[in-house]
């Protein structure tokens, strides 16, 4: 991802990334891209996406399953109108064109029906082409008041009149986590005989393993989806559970502030100081792999969640890069709040170089990408 000789502002792998970014390819395929391996001291670029986790001491096998197979979203490229262009013909065009797109964000609904999900991981499945039952479409329209009048402020869904059977989810990571600040793409599909059974989730992971919970395959393991163990109401109960607690609790109890302990059995194996150590380990990971993870999203952002995408990483930039900065001094991952450090406990030097290097590394990339994204006033930053 990144090379012991580049010192320019644009990092080779965000240079390398973007030969993808007009590549045409079939929704759901993803091109395999090395920036998403960790970092090399070689120049070339290798054409395989690693599949494994480098999570400290929270790996789980990877099933193999044809249909999770993809794990991006390549039918919006970068080169979209969300994205700012350098080379706009005048000041006062470039600074309408800001406005304009700062009102689209500002003014981004939290629930909203769209006209297309030919883009969707489940469009192949599902009601294709047939008239769902009153009876379940009586459902999911109960299904989406819930989601328009309930929703939290740092959680988005599009749903499409024509495909009910639907939905694409954005949830904004929560602070005090080391997923603060990022945004995690989810596609749903309510199947035939829904709410007897679960809805079917599908993580937009970008090849990336960054919690026990979401594997890069895109399978998403929670009790309330079924996909893991769990009593009474913690799995799905088909009269009294709602789409809304999948999304809730995705946000709340997956990404978390110390998914270490996710992983079955660790929080009774790994207690006391042994626990918090290897925690804290995890979450330094966790903390690169989120920033890898947005500039995937910004690079290739969801459909009908663009302007989302563009305003989030520009109002939020300098809060990210803030962040970076005081874990790179010592500041404990997941404790900065826009931009600022919130528990005086958490500035102790406990870091790892390694982690220090690599968020340090990553920077200038950032900085760059976020420019290009409208974001200002980021030059300090610079190493």
């Amino acid at each position: 991802m990144f090379y012991e000789n580049d010192d320019d502002d644009e990092c080779d792998y965000l240079s390398m990334q973007a030969q993808f970014d007009n590549a045409d390819l079939p929704a759901g395929v993803e091109a395999t891209v090395s920036w998403l391996n960790e970092p090399a001291s070689s120049s070339k670029v290798s054409s395989q996406v690693s599949s494994s986790s480098h999570l400290a001491g929270a790996q789980r096998s990877t099933p193999t399953n044809p249909d999770h197979a993809s794990s991006g979203f390549p039918q919006v490229p970068a080169s979209s109108s969300t994205l700012v262009s350098g080379g706009s013909n005048s000041r006062g065009k470039e600074e309408a064109t800001e406005d304009e797109l700062m009102k689209k964000y500002q003014s981004f609904k939290h629930f909203d029906v769209v006209e297309d999900f030919s883009d969707h991981h489940y469009t192949n499945l599902g009601f294709q082409g047939q008239q769902p039952p009153k009876a379940w479409s009586k459902k999911v329209q109960d299904e989406w008041k819930i989601l328009e009048n309930d929703l939290p402020d740092t959680i988005y869904v599009r749903v499409c009149e024509a495909r009910m059977d639907l939905l694409r989810a954005v949830i904004i990571g929560p602070q005090g986590t080391p997923y603060h600040d990022g945004l995690f793409v989810f596609d749903v599909l309510f199947p035939q005989n829904y709410p007897d059974v679960p809805p079917m989730v599908y993580y937009y992971s970008g090849g990336l393993r960054l919690n026990p919970n979401l594997y890069d395959c895109g399978k998403v393991c929670l009790s309330l989806l079924n996909t893991w163990t769990g009593k009474g109401n913690e799995k799905w109960l088909p009269k009294t559970s709602t789409m809304l607690q999948v999304l809730v609790s995705i946000q709340a109890l997956i990404l978390n502030a110390n998914p270490f302990f996710n992983e079955p059995g660790y929080e009774t194996s790994y207690a006391g100081r042994e626990g918090e150590k290897r925690s804290y380990a995890y979450n330094e990971d966790v903390f690169v792999l989120s920033l890898k993870t947005m500039t995937y999203t910004l690079r290739r952002p969801p459909k009908h969640f663009e302007d989302l995408v563009t305003g989030h990483f520009r109002c939020h930039a300098a809060d990210i890069l803030s962040a970076c900065k005081a874990y790179i001094g010592g500041a404990r991952v997941g404790s900065v709040v826009k931009g600022v450090v919130q528990r005086a406990s958490a500035t102790e030097n406990k870091n790892s170089p390694t982690f220090k290097d690599s968020v340090s590394r990553m920077m200038n990339g950032l900085i760059s990408l976020f420019t290009k994204n409208g974001a200002k006033d980021l030059d300090p930053f610079r190493a």
